[in-house]
């Protein structure tokens, strides 16, 4: 695995109007993966965006999508995300009745697969299916919404799932989503997070993607108080 921490700009805050131009920009900007929220206004409450558009934007990068699916059930829309372009599908372990089967479909369609946690969920839920995961991703806050306050309870799992991908001994990638800023990242970063994904901290001012994303990837500590 990379020393360097790996940035995935949530195209969530990017201007829909204009979202292959938006991959472009972060693509040039530095990004390492591109991060896409898929909400199906069941599991979370709200609706974004499906399959065409994965498969629409494919062709403005060659940055792998990582692709974060928030739907239930799960299992028979995997295949057409793969299919449009995801290099990465992550899933949440209650989106389907068996989440092996679930990580297997994934890997069988040629993607890599990611197990999300949101604040609620325990850390060993990974357990089980460890030798499954390329990815594990930590909500930081309540999937559903950009924008959110990142959740710091979510720092202590963030070193407990750092321990346990070291003791499992594969590359697995572990990554945060949520609230991330240059004053999270560092917190992120130390508690073992290998990836994070931002959003409104990326796309914040036209012209400013690659100082936003070196602000992430290498925060700089916040002064002691005297």
């Amino acid at each position: 695995m990379s020393d360097k921490t790996l940035i995935s700009p949530s195209i969530l805050s990017a201007d829909f109007a204009d979202l292959g131009a938006e991959i472009r920009a972060i693509d040039a900007a530095g990004a390492d993966m591109i991060h896409i929220d898929v909400m199906d206004g069941h599991y979370v409450p709200n609706l974004t965006i499906g399959p065409m558009v994965v498969k629409a934007l494919k062709p403005h990068t060659k940055k792998p999508f990582d692709v974060h699916l928030m739907i239930a059930p799960v299992d028979p829309l995997i295949g057409a995300f793969i299919d449009a372009g995801a290099d990465i599908v992550s899933v949440h372990p209650d989106s389907g009745p068996h989440l092996h089967r679930t990580l297997q479909a994934i890997k069988a369609g040629g993607a890599k697969a990611g197990l999300v946690l949101n604040p609620g969920t325990h850390p060993n839920v990974v357990d089980p299916v460890i030798d499954q995961l390329d990815m594990i991703l930590v909500m930081s806050v309540n999937p559903g919404f950009g924008g959110q306050s990142f959740i710091m309870s979510q720092l202590d799992k963030i070193t407990t799932l750092a321990e346990k991908i070291k003791h499992s001994g594969r590359d697995i990638i572990l990554e945060v989503d949520g609230g991330v800023n240059p004053i999270t990242s560092k917190q992120c970063i130390d508690a073992g997070a290998t990836a994070l994904v931002a959003g409104s901290a990326v796309f914040k001012g036209k012209g400013s993607y690659a100082d936003n994303i070196a602000a992430l990837r290498h925060p700089i500590p916040a002064p002691r108080a005297v």
